[in-house]
């Protein structure tokens, strides 16, 4: 950390689910990198349960303190949207925190205005994705863009995980450019980096041996791209007949995606490895040649920067913050966004030469080693929470 400062703040994360995704991992990061410098850290979430899992099983993690709020939901409701802000207010007057940082858009709406008109010191904001984005309806999209702008006016500072989230908001006329700040996503990169395939692991998932594995980290949720996994997994197999994939994620789209690959033909070809803990996901992450990340809503994708952590190659849509990690050529292939012929162009072109994989995964290790550390983004944090204490009364 650059500054001189050694002030101990009171910091209050507000997020709606503790769910195995990449928002809440890179809070439990940012948490627990600013507990080690001695900061008191409160997390504010709503409940967590259902097939996507829950970030604090199988975590080792320190102490520290966290609020459930029942009304914290991530669907809209008015009601205990509002009991949720008024719970909010209340905690931030009764706990004098100095700074309360929101996370994911319904939290960050409410979150926000509620330490707001608490008078909190510094209220900041991470965009980890846009909560409207060009797949949705017409209505949904005003929506998300008004309680957007609403929530840009009662907060201090604006994070964003990639530049192209930035440069959405201001297209958006969500806030003004100058209030926005990159702070790339803070990851365990180390363990990817130090991953080695484990013959025992790819045994365990019936993977055979000496057959090259394309791959996928996502929930089975919607717009996680599966509607153009399988279909590109197919044009890849017409090609290339002795590939596997290797699928690492769970949730509701399970049954159709089964469903899909029987139909195609393709089921002794997929590998599926369930819900993982993301301490786990870097052995599975050794096991893949590229990755196939194809989905049409995302922030800065982090299973592909653990994938070139890892020196894998990766393959995805060019939208959102996909570009700024996938280079063409260099770390990988991009395609246009809903591509399928497009994708698995670049999944062949990889397959084709092994040259050119191995060193697409040598320069995607230099790329992403030092940016996305968890040190670096906890530290940038930390130094911005510490000027904007200060300067605020």
């Amino acid at each position: 950390m650059s500054s001189n400062d050694d002030r101990k703040l009171k910091i209050a994360h507000v997020i709606t689910r503790m769910i195995v995704g990449g928002a809440q991992e890179n809070t439990l990061l940012t948490i627990v990198g600013h507990l080690n410098k001695g900061h008191e850290v409160v997390l504010i979430t709503g409940p967590t349960s259902g097939t996507e899992g829950n970030l604090f099983k199988n975590t080792n993690l320190p102490e520290f303190e966290i609020i459930e709020i029942p009304s914290l939901v991530r669907e809209i409701n008015p009601l205990k949207d509002f009991q949720a802000y008024r719970h909010i207010k209340k905690l931030c007057r009764e706990r004098g925190f100095d700074v309360v940082h929101t996370h994911t858009s319904k939290a960050g709406v409410i979150g926000r205005a509620a330490a707001w008109h608490a008078g909190v010191k510094a209220v900041v904001h991470t965009v980890h994705g846009q909560a409207f984005h060009p797949y949705q309806s017409k209505f949904n999209n005003w929506l998300y863009r008004t309680a957007e702008r609403f929530a840009a006016k009662r907060c201090h500072r604006i994070y964003a995980v990639a530049q192209a989230m930035i440069d959405q908001c201001v297209e958006a006329n969500i806030a003004p450019r100058e209030k926005y700040q990159v702070v790339y996503s803070g990851m365990d990169i180390e363990d990817f980096i130090n991953a080695l395939p484990e013959s025992e692991l790819r045994a365990e998932l019936n993977i055979p041996a000496n057959v090259k594995v394309v791959g996928a980290i996502a929930r089975l949720f919607e717009q996680k791209g599966y509607e153009y996994f399988i279909p590109v997994a197919r044009k890849v197999l017409d090609v290339h007949p002795e590939t596997h994939f290797l699928i690492v994620g769970d949730g509701p789209m399970r049954a159709s995606i089964d469903a899909e690959i029987v139909k195609l033909n393709m089921k002794d070809k997929f590998h599926f490895a369930g819900l993982v803990a993301p301490s786990q996901v870097c052995r599975y992450t050794a096991l893949m040649d590229i990755l196939l990340h194809l989905s049409l809503h995302e922030g800065l994708p982090r299973c592909v920067v653990q994938a070139l952590a890892c020196g894998k190659p990766a393959v995805g849509f060019a939208l959102d913050g996909t570009p700024e990690v996938i280079i063409p050529g260099e770390t990988g292939f991009l395609a246009s966004a809903g591509s399928i012929a497009e994708a698995a162009e670049g999944v062949n072109k990889i397959l084709n030469d092994p040259a050119l994989a191995l060193q697409m995964g040598k320069n995607g290790r230099q790329k992403v080693a030092a940016q996305f550390a968890a040190q670096t983004m906890c530290d940038i944090l930390e130094t911005e929470f510490l000027r904007l204490t200060k300067t605020k009364n």
